[in-house]
């Protein structure tokens, strides 16, 4: 488990909306910014290096982040495309060091004369990346003139369950939303799963046929996404547990701008034009971060789960075996975590409050 990333994922989900539906990807957010935060200097880098690893390095957050994007038995598509102005100057190392990266491409752009047609061929790309379920990451005049590098990150898992759900155990249940009660299809099994109990909340640990689990946290309150220390010691809790566990079927989505979430990390001088020192990408001009976009979508099935998700950073010039089992019934707002055990590496957080 890589700790500061864990902290990097609390921390930045306290920042997002608190009410409804909500999916994000740690994942591709750290990889996208942890590229730009490669190429800043000064005060610009160290924001950005304590933002994304607190109290920790940004060289291991990348080998996190490098060793988890290599699954077996998943299907699974990872693109770090750094789109570039074609009249520009970019650092040659630093150009070299987006190649190196897992899916690493340079593509050029013609933001100065063409930036609609640069961000079509953008979003065309991130759609093929995610087997067309992110579309439109970047929206009609989030381009100008002015931009002269857009750095995306693109991500596609699919994986299935190690034992998959019984399609004829599915049925209506109850789920208690905070609109009220109504029946949604829920699936079901009993299986020796990993399960823990700590500082008011539940956790089941779904095993795929990957080396990618599911972490279903069910809280005893609101489904707010617990401090890392809490995840932490629920992760390291677990124990193998008979478990009967109820479980929706769902699809959530979601989409959002994070330049103020980044902001109340201490992200600052990066947003501020003549302030953000990005010279390890070009000293030809100085550049700042104009836009973070994210999108991210999961669904969850009896067979496994899908999940897709897009960060683009836009920059611009400044111009146990129990005989009885351990009932774990999700009828009520919950949390799903996508992790990699091995590195900790976190693809999707969720929040599902109407399945």
């Amino acid at each position: 488990m890589h700790r500061p990333h864990l902290d990097f994922v609390a921390a930045l989900h306290r920042q997002l909306p608190a009410e409804g539906n909500l999916c994000w990807s740690p994942y591709s957010v750290a990889a996208a910014l942890g590229l730009a935060a490669a190429g800043a200097r000064g005060a610009t880098r160290d924001q950005l290096a304590a933002a994304l690893a607190p109290g920790g390095e940004l060289a291991e957050l990348g080998r996190v982040l490098a060793d988890s994007a290599a699954l077996a038995e998943a299907e699974v598509a990872v693109a770090n495309t750094l789109w570039v102005e074609r009249q520009a100057q970019f650092q040659d190392a630093y150009l070299q060091a987006v190649r190196e990266l897992p899916g690493g491409a340079l593509r050029t752009a013609d933001f100065l004369h063409d930036a609609e047609g640069a961000r079509v061929a953008i979003n065309d790309d991130v759609e093929r990346t995610t087997r067309g379920l992110i579309k439109e990451l970047v929206g009609q005049g989030m381009l100008s003139a002015d931009t002269i590098a857009v750095i995306v990150n693109a991500l596609y898992l699919k994986v299935a369950w190690l034992s998959a759900f019984e399609a004829a155990a599915t049925a209506p249940a109850p789920f208690h939303a905070s609109s009220g009660t109504r029946q949604v299809p829920t699936m079901r099994q009993q299986e020796s799963l990993r399960y823990a109990a700590a500082g008011g909340w539940r956790m089941v640990t779904l095993p795929t046929a990957a080396p990618v689990v599911v972490d279903v946290l069910l809280p005893d309150g609101p489904p707010e996404l617990p401090p890392a220390e809490v995840l932490a010691a629920l992760q390291e809790a677990s124990r193998p547990t008979k478990v009967d566990v109820t479980l929706p079927r769902f699809r959530v989505e979601a989409a959002a701008v994070l330049n103020d979430p980044l902001r109340q990390l201490g992200v600052a001088s990066a947003f501020v034009p003549g302030e953000a020192d990005f010279s390890g990408i070009t000293d030809q001009v100085r550049i700042f971060v104009d836009l973070v976009l994210h999108k991210a979508v999961l669904r969850v099935d009896e067979q496994g789960f899908e999940g897709a998700a897009a960060t683009a950073v836009v920059m611009r010039m400044v111009s146990v075996d129990l005989s009885t089992p351990v009932p774990f019934h999700v009828d009520r707002p919950f949390l799903v975590l996508v992790r990699h055990p091995r590195t900790g590496a976190v693809y999707f957080v969720a929040r599902v409050v109407e399945p």
